[in-house]
């Protein structure tokens, strides 16, 4: 059986992806989270999204094809073990529960046992 089909790109990451390098170029030794910043400031600013936007559309069509292609040759979910799985929240702890009477009262407890 053939893996999963991987889902596709938006059109923001296919525009990233074409314009990393020179992003790169103009901003030598740039961390990558500043190249993914200064990405989103860039696409923010960008008039014409029509192209990235048809190249996402002809994407998401072709990674539903695949997908129902997929389907038909017996791919499911069962037994898959990427993609998302729905998280198990751990058990909470017991709180401690704070006691209203104060370091100074304890003390004056432990005096009054002592004297007794």
């Amino acid at each position: 059986m053939a893996d999963k089909p991987k889902r596709p790109l938006s059109a923001y990451m296919i525009w990233l992806s074409s314009v990393r390098e020179s992003i790169k170029r103009e901003n030598p030794g740039i961390k990558v989270t500043e190249v993914a910043k200064r990405g989103g400031e860039l696409w923010r600013g960008l008039r014409d999204k029509s192209e990235w936007e048809a190249k996402a559309a002809k994407a998401k069509e072709d990674y539903n094809r695949a997908m129902q292609e997929f389907k038909a040759n017996g791919g499911d979910n069962a037994g898959y073990r990427g993609g998302a799985r729905k998280r198990v929240k751990p058990a909470k702890k017991p709180s401690k529960k704070s006691s209203k009477r104060s370091k100074k009262d304890e003390s004056d407890d432990d005096e009054e046992d002592e004297s007794e």
